[in-house]
């Protein structure tokens, strides 16, 4: 699945892994709701294309898994700085 990698030169090796890390940074440093999002364009990072569309939960399991999500924040992440700040959807 990686062979791409065997025919880059170093050059192109370093720009992939800048490429890579500065996504991820991005997603590390998301923060209030935009931690909720789907993540195509981190997933459009990789070579291949498997056309593969998530399965999505109905409302309540999604939302259950929400709820999840919440909790592990306040489990993993104590010391985090909590904001009241409402969802506005950007233009």
């Amino acid at each position: 699945m990686d062979e791409d990698l065997e025919v880059m030169t170093n050059e192109q090796l370093i720009s992939e892994v800048k490429k890579l890390r500065a996504a991820i940074r991005e997603h590390r440093d998301s923060t209030l709701h935009d931690l909720c999002w789907h993540q195509p364009e981190m997933w459009g990072l990789l070579p291949e294309n498997n056309g593969v569309m998530p399965i999505v939960p109905d409302w309540p399991q999604f939302m259950q898994g929400c709820i999840r999500y919440r909790q592990s924040l306040d489990e993993q992440a104590p010391e985090a700085t909590r904001s009241n700040e409402p969802y506005a959807q950007k233009p």
